[in-house]
């Protein structure tokens, strides 16, 4: 007891005392066993990587299954993301599917109609004495037919002016068959050229809806794997590889890369 009360009035000699055990732990650790006596320096290391590993496991297990419950709730979110903006590009995939069924319609159909009046146009037309009045009559003529056709969509709004004119191969002097059989190939040159811009929209679409689902599919199979690893992090499964690197965090980068499919 009076040892006591001193080392605690003398806070010197506690020193020395401590000092002293620090110094007789190496020895300490030699002689426990014939190993370390046979052996110092290697028993030394061995009871430093021992020290050094228990101060490196030093955060329980409940710490990273933490972690790895946050990690996964963040995948998990990102894949519902992911999942929403593949079903939007889905949707707007089957919208230009249709618009191209719709194209491949309107093209053949101006395709049928030009051949019918290919047919008609074999005839001959009967010459008329051509006068003020018959030109006047087959510009109005030219100018309605023009005009719905542009309304209708077979043919661009800027034919119209063309028409009047008498440019880009158009003729308000020629006879209404001739007229016609102008006006239908030039619909379906027209057509042609809508139904092909729509294959390449559609086709640029359907890539970006492929890669918005492998996206979601590749995410949801993340979330899962650090799901299972965060439920099990007692008891690793074979397989189960997801963990998050320490000090990061997870960012879902804007869906897919719009090249624009």
């Amino acid at each position: 007891m009076d040892l006591a009360q001193l080392l605690l009035r003398e806070p010197a000699i506690l020193t020395i005392w401590l000092i002293l055990f620090l110094l007789a732990v190496p020895g300490l650790v030699v002689l426990a066993s014939p190993e370390g006596v046979r052996r110092p320096r290697q028993a030394l290391r061995e009871a430093a990587e021992t020290l050094r590993g228990h101060r490196d496991h030093r955060r329980p297990d409940a710490q990273e299954a933490t972690d790895l419950t946050r990690y996964a709730q963040e995948l998990t979110a990102a894949a519902e993301h992911a999942a929403a903006t593949a079903q939007r590009w889905h949707e707007r995939w089957l919208h230009t599917h249709q618009h191209l069924d719709s194209a491949w319609q309107a093209w053949q159909d101006a395709e049928a109609g030009l051949a019918r009046r290919r047919a008609a146009a074999a005839f001959a037309v009967p010459e008329t004495e051509p006068t003020p009045e018959l030109y006047a009559e087959r510009e109005r003529f030219l100018a309605r037919r023009v005009l719905a056709a542009a309304r209708r969509g077979e043919l661009p709004i800027t034919v119209v002016a063309d028409a009047l004119a008498g440019r880009n191969g158009w003729d308000p002097r020629l006879h209404p068959v001739e007229q016609e059989l102008h006006l239908h190939r030039a619909a379906a040159a027209h057509l042609a050229r809508r139904y092909h811009q729509a294959a390449a929209v559609e086709r640029t679409v359907w890539h970006d809806t492929q890669l918005a689902a492998a996206t979601r599919d590749s995410l949801r199979t993340e979330a899962a794997t650090a799901t299972a690893r965060a439920a099990g992090i007692g008891h690793p499964t074979v397989g189960a590889t997801a963990r998050r690197p320490a000090g990061s965090r997870f960012r879902v980068l804007g869906g897919p890369v719009k090249r624009t499919v």
